[in-house]
């Protein structure tokens, strides 16, 4: 259990990719006070966990009721995440990162999609596939917690890693999605195949 913990962990902890908001959401926060700043973080992280939360188990009845596969998610899922990995590898327009969080509120963009967006939801869902529910709400709290802890202290950490620190785990975290998406879309394939051929 405890390895299938760590697995489910490294995953999300990977798609969510705290480290690589840190810069953005500091940019996004410059000009407010620690007390807004610290308001913003908690809002956000509230919102963007119960979101994740309750996609996480609702999407396998609307699955169902959509007549898709897992292995079609795992696929589609795949194809997301590889290109939400390589729109940060290549340097994309992220048009979502340049807008402002205002003082009252940091649900958007901050909460979603930055913290929780698509490559957290479909980690998500392949996650309780594969680990169950429970494994997979203990990686999401303790991804989340260490994200809130991150996000209050943003300023600190930015100072220790430095910018460039920062770009660079982030480019070393998308390039572990590519491969965690690869290997999505290889499982996904190698399971349509099968059940194909079992007809």
């Amino acid at each position: 259990m405890l390895g299938q913990f760590a697995l489910s962990f490294t995953a999300i902890f990977v798609a969510l990719d705290i480290i690589g908001t840190l810069p953005l959401y500091i940019s996004m926060t410059r000009g407010l006070s620690n007390k807004e700043r610290k308001q913003i973080v908690n809002k956000s992280m509230f919102v963007a966990l119960i979101t994740a939360i309750v996609f996480m188990f609702l999407g396998q009845t609307i699955f169902h009721h959509l007549g898709i596969r897992i292995s079609d998610f795992r696929i589609a899922g795949g194809i997301i995440l590889l290109l939400v990995a390589l729109t940060d590898l290549l340097g994309g327009p992220h048009a979502v990162h340049q807008k402002s969080v205002s003082g009252s509120t940091g649900i958007v963009p901050l909460a979603v999609p930055l913290i929780t967006g698509p490559g957290v939801l479909t980690t998500l869902i392949l996650q309780v596939g594969s680990y169950g529910y429970v494994i997979t709400l203990a990686a999401l709290f303790t991804n989340y917690l260490i994200g809130w802890g991150l996000l209050r202290k943003s300023e600190a950490v930015t100072a220790v890693v430095g910018k460039d620190g920062t770009v660079v785990l982030s480019k070393i975290a998308a390039l572990l999605l590519a491969a965690i998406a690869v290997a999505m879309m290889r499982v996904g394939l190698s399971e349509a195949i099968s059940a194909f051929s079992t007809k």
